[in-house]
């Protein structure tokens, strides 16, 4: 029997001739894997942006995003959320305090993912992304790869390597930098303070700890392609990024979960002018007890100077002894001064009726230039924190502890 190699292929015209029957048969599959080409790339993946709404916990405050990779050629859609953490893992809480907290990426199915976010009441939208198949199958791989146990753990931080700017990431590599590009260029003024005492604001407490606790590094602003370490911030973004060619990067977008809870806060007044009232009117009551009851001004104040001096202690640590890079340097510390609690012994002598050591009166002198330099930082601009409330508010009040208690 011939080889099937060498045998003659059948032209039209009935003759036969090896040579053009290879052209033609080459031409036959050509056209017939044309007529296959919209099958194989529709087998290549969807790539999607999927974003949370803020919820209840403090830890959910800030919204959440992962990817979802929807590959015809193994049904389920899955879902790639880099938000897991451990916090039975030994030294979690000390890593915590620390700023090294470790973060994984988990690959599990959509519907899985969705359910949580379901029972939690959390709104839930996804953007479909216009990518080309060989864009898409390398975003895929990239996270297949990064889901396997050895490789999913990451360093966590809160403002630049967080489960928002590893979805932003993500995406950026397998458009070749193109999102970068496209969003580095440009901002709206936002900083990392302004959008974190925005999230806090339902939890009052969260809200003063992003206040008094983030340093100037906190406040300088933002490029869009910064500012998307907010979920909610990058899917605006990408609403607007536009395509080489002027297509838009989201082809499609869909919500996949109502939003059941308090919606996401707005934007925040920074004005000061109530602080500057609050401020004075202490002031003005330190001066007034002073004269008429001495003994309990020393009293009162003995609170204010502890709580002054354990936050001030705080922040101290906060620059000294943790990674959070976001907390040093706070000109907060010139108000909120570690030194008070070295005015607590004298403050309790007062108390009781009896004259301070000359350490209390030299104290309380540092302790008003210190917050004096506050003020100075803020005129002058150096390294420009927005702390003007803090200023406003608590300048007066040591200014008039001072001039009350100096003489006594």
């Amino acid at each position: 029997m011939a080889n099937s190699a060498e045998a003659p292929l059948i032209r039209p015209s009935g003759t036969f001739s090896p040579r053009c029957g290879a052209k033609g048969f080459a031409r036959l599959m050509l056209a017939f894997l044309l007529l296959l080409s919209p099958l194989f790339a529709a087998a290549a993946p969807r790539i999607g942006v999927m974003t949370m709404q803020p919820g209840e916990v403090f830890w959910e405050r800030f919204g959440h995003d992962a990817i979802v990779v929807d590959d015809p050629t193994r049904g389920e859609a899955v879902s790639y959320n880099f938000g897991f953490f451990d916090p039975g893992e030994p030294g979690f809480v000390r890593n915590f305090v620390a700023g090294r907290m470790r973060y994984a990426l988990v690959a599990l199915p959509l519907r899985e993912d969705l359910s949580t976010y379901r029972d939690e009441g959390r709104g839930v939208r996804l953007q479909w992304l216009d990518l080309s198949p060989a864009q898409a199958q390398s975003i895929a791989d990239a996270l297949e790869h990064n889901a396997r146990p050895e490789n999913s753990r990451y360093r966590y931080d809160y403002f630049r390597d967080n489960c928002a700017t590893r979805v932003r990431d993500a995406i950026d590599r397998g458009l070749g930098g193109l999102l970068r590009e496209r969003l580095v260029a440009s901002s709206r003024g936002l900083t990392y303070r302004s959008e974190s005492t925005r999230l806090a604001s339902p939890a009052r407490w969260m809200w003063l700890g992003f206040e008094l606790g983030l340093g100037p590094n906190a406040d300088v602003p933002l490029s869009r392609w910064d500012e998307s370490f907010v979920p909610m911030r990058f899917a605006d973004n990408l609403r607007e990024v536009r395509l080489a060619d002027g297509r838009p990067l989201v082809a499609a977008e869909e919500q996949l979960l109502p939003h059941r809870i308090a919606p996401e806060p707005g934007e925040q007044s920074t004005s000061w002018w109530q602080y500057a009232l609050a401020g004075l009117a202490i002031a003005a009551l330190v001066l007034f007890a002073a004269k008429r009851r001495p003994r309990l001004l020393a009293a009162l104040v003995l609170p204010f100077w502890l709580l002054c001096g354990m936050v001030g202690a705080l922040l101290l640590y906060l620059w000294l002894g943790t990674e959070h890079w976001a907390a040093w340097a706070n000109h907060n510390l010139l108000l909120l001064d570690p030194a008070c609690l070295l005015l607590l012994p004298g403050g309790w002598a007062l108390a009781r009726g009896r004259r301070p050591g000359r350490l209390f009166a030299w104290t309380l002198l540092a302790v008003a230039l210190l917050a004096l330099g506050a003020l100075a930082l803020a005129w002058l601009q150096v390294r420009t924190q927005q702390n003007m409330r803090w200023i406003v508010l608590l300048l007066p009040i040591h200014l008039a502890l001072f001039a009350a208690l100096r003489r006594r």
